[in-house]
């Protein structure tokens, strides 16, 4: 082996390295469990808009709660791990009768 082929390898075990960890850090936090998640959290997860994770907990199709703290008038919606998970699973619940 030349001595610039040593060089290549190296480069390319270092690009590689990078690689890795970047994967590593996005299935990580992937994976994180979190008691509660924020409208944009849950959107990135399903792959929604954080407008319609926001509507389907002010409709009810999915159970989202507004916690007494918080900044600002408007309290933000939070959704529970557990209804994520049952989100995921079943979908939306149905509409509710006005």
């Amino acid at each position: 082996m030349m001595p610039t082929d040593h060089l290549d390898i190296l480069a390319r075990l270092d690009q590689l390295d990078l690689r890795i960890g970047e994967v590593l850090d996005l299935l990580v936090t992937q994976r994180t469990v979190k008691d509660y998640y924020m409208t944009a959290e849950v959107a990135a997860l399903i792959g929604k808009a954080e407008f319609t994770v926001r509507e389907y907990c002010r409709l009810g199709r999915v159970r989202g709660e507004k916690p007494a703290c918080g900044r600002g008038k408007h309290q933000a919606w939070v959704i529970s791990h557990e209804e994520l998970t049952r989100y995921r699973n079943e979908g939306l619940l149905p509409l509710r009768r006005a």
